[in-house]
């Protein structure tokens, strides 16, 4: 029997063929199994829950460079004057291991199952497999510390700079042991266990203290900056809402107020109407190139339905979800040709924007995937210099037509039901 949580409800689906099994990890830190092996979804098997690993409390006291004990390094946050957005700066993530890229600086995986007798011996996982887990970030860019003050004070004691506690939270998805697979060859069913993951994450956080948005997303690429290249993706859970999402915000309810409709959906049905845009559609989800994108590959994902955050997608939606990534992530790699027909492993990020937890302007947005790629051509990666960086004003190195035209190019897809 599934444990219960105290906002996640599965649907008949999860209950019957995924397992969530809590535990905590020498640390402190929260750790979740979620399993879609049938024997340990009927609980013929149970997972390692114990952790290892002589960890420190994350929160104890911490040694700095002369050898003196200091509190934990919270990170803290400050505000931009200029554009009012609160800027995380966390010392501690200069620590972290990075084991992909030209700076790697460890050998081993922290992301791997664990292996009895690997010289490696610090992983997240307790486990010497598993199917997906969740668990807290050692290395968080947000967190809230036990018994730290939350107020807002000033940098150099002047009003101009306002500064707080970086409080929020940050949580590690594992799409799979396999620590030297892609997610593009995952099969569906795993992928589903991940939209589950997604789901379950998302219901319970939102009814954790400060946290404002809940942004699931995923790196992927050494050209996008990964410092682990084992398959999986993040929860960055802010205690303010995001610059970009701020912006997305201000127009829909703009929108609304002038028209009474929903942008978000009237642009999914504008796409769906001129047709030449739109890349991949099923039962529940259509997949398009926005009108007036950005990227040199970029596509949106909707879903047919009127849906606020990814907890609320339905057995069926959270199926077509899994499809539909599945195709989108085979499509992507065989985007670029190379010249030898195989296509090649499209770095990317896909980045969930739900609606934000309490602003009011929430019944007004509408849950949506946005992916995209740096990539340009099989060989140049589009840089953001000065136009971009400087003045975030962008230019397009393409056309979104002639996006879509190159995935319509690449015809079907056979993925697993």
């Amino acid at each position: 029997m599934m444990t219960e949580f105290a906002q996640y409800v599965p649907g008949e689906y999860a209950k019957k063929h995924i397992r969530i099994t809590p535990t905590t990890l020498a640390d402190g830190r929260d750790f979740f199994y979620l399993d879609d092996d049938p024997e340990y979804v009927s609980g013929a098997k149970t997972r390692e829950l114990t952790d290892p690993r002589d960890l420190p409390y994350r929160f104890s006291n911490q040694l700095n460079a002369a050898g003196e004990e200091v509190p934990y390094a919270a990170p803290e946050m400050r505000r931009d004057p200029l554009t009012g957005d609160w800027i995380p700066m966390a010392t501690a993530r200069m620590n972290r291991p990075i084991t992909a890229g030209p700076g790697a600086t460890a050998k081993g995986n922290p992301l791997a199952a664990r292996k009895p007798g690997d010289p490696y011996q610090d992983g997240e996982v307790p486990d010497t497999d598993y199917n997906v887990v969740v668990f807290e970030n050692r290395f968080p860019s947000m967190v809230r510390v036990p018994g730290r003050s939350e107020d807002v004070t000033f940098v150099n004691d002047n009003p101009l700079w306002e500064k707080k506690l970086a409080t929020g939270r940050c949580e590690v998805i594992c799409f799979d042991p396999n620590e030297h697979g892609l997610p593009a060859d995952l099969p569906v069913s795993r992928l589903r266990t991940v939209v589950e993951a997604w789901a379950f994450r998302t219901a319970e956080i939102s009814k954790m203290e400060g946290i404002e948005q809940i942004f699931p997303f995923e790196n992927h690429g050494a050209e996008i900056g990964v410092s682990l290249a084992h398959p999986h993706g993040q929860v960055y859970c802010y205690p303010f809402i995001a610059p970009r999402l701020e912006a997305e915000l201000k127009h829909t309810e703009a929108y609304h107020e002038k028209t009474g409709g929903n942008l978000l959906k009237d642009l999914m049905n504008a796409e769906i109407e001129a047709e030449e845009r739109v890349v991949l559609r099923n039962h529940s989800w259509v997949a398009y190139v926005p009108a007036a994108a950005r990227w040199p590959l970029e596509v949106h994902v909707a879903p047919v339905r009127d849906v606020l955050t990814l907890d609320e997608l339905n057995d069926q939606e959270r199926w077509d979800l899994a499809q539909m990534y599945s195709t989108l992530l085979k499509r992507g790699n065989a985007f670029f040709d190379k010249g030898d027909g195989k296509g090649m492993d499209l770095p990317y990020i896909a980045a969930w924007h739900q609606a934000p937890i309490h602003d009011p302007r929430r019944a007004n947005y509408r849950l949506n995937l946005q992916f995209f790629s740096f990539r340009r051509a099989a060989n140049k990666i589009k840089y953001l210099a000065g136009s971009e960086s400087g003045m975030a004003a962008w230019i397009s190195d393409t056309t979104p037509e002639l996006i879509a035209k190159r995935f319509h190019e690449l015809g079907p897809i056979d993925i697993e039901g």
